[in-house]
């Protein structure tokens, strides 16, 4: 009959894995998520999940629950102080989630983020697992994840995208119409 459960449980793993890449796959594909970040956000889940279901396993092989608290409580302690200097990586790794599912902004979105000190502004190149870097001309801005979401961020609106271009056009005409006046000019001093 054990084996019947164990069994059991990990077939309930394996289709909690197929379910939890396909899902992943198709939410990053249909919010434009690059690969590589696809990649890191599967392996996470996938390793919550495993870590879920040896729980589920060690209870129902009949391991006592006081044994498994014991240890996970010892191992969790150690973690505990190991990683308390690390607050931040976890809180980044947790906010990395929250934007890969929440996040409004995508790749290539310009965006300012309210910041009385700093002006980070720029256009997004990538969202990494502890960090987004937003490009500003030549500088690449390193902004943590756990920051990005606790700041306001305002997204450029396409008709400011639009005004801006329009802008740009009208100076490079004028530019060209001063060029060919210079042109014409010289053209014409030439044939005297």
């Amino acid at each position: 009959m054990s084996i019947l459960i164990v069994g059991l449980i990990l077939l309930a793993l394996y289709s909690s894995l197929r379910f939890a890449t396909s899902t992943i796959d198709k939410l990053g594909s249909a919010k434009s998520v690059s690969a590589y970040r696809i990649k890191y956000i599967t392996k996470t889940v996938s390793l919550a999940l495993m870590v879920f279901y040896a729980i589920v396993l060690l209870s129902f092989l009949g391991i006592e629950y006081s044994q498994v608290s014991i240890f996970l409580s010892s191992i969790f302690a150690v973690l505990g102080v190991a990683l308390f200097a690390q607050w931040s990586i976890l809180s980044n790794i947790t906010a990395s989630l929250i934007i890969f599912f929440g996040f409004p902004y995508r790749v290539g979105d310009k965006i300012k983020v309210v910041d009385k000190d700093d002006d980070i502004s720029g256009v997004i190149e990538e969202i990494a697992m502890f960090h987004v870097l937003i490009r500003r001309g030549n500088e690449l801005i390193t902004y943590p994840n756990s920051l990005i979401l606790q700041k306001a961020v305002v997204k450029r609106s396409a008709i400011e995208a639009v005004d801006e271009a329009s802008k740009s056009e009208q100076v490079l005409d004028e530019s060209d119409l001063s060029i060919e006046a210079e042109v014409s000019e010289l053209l014409s001093d030439n044939k005297k």
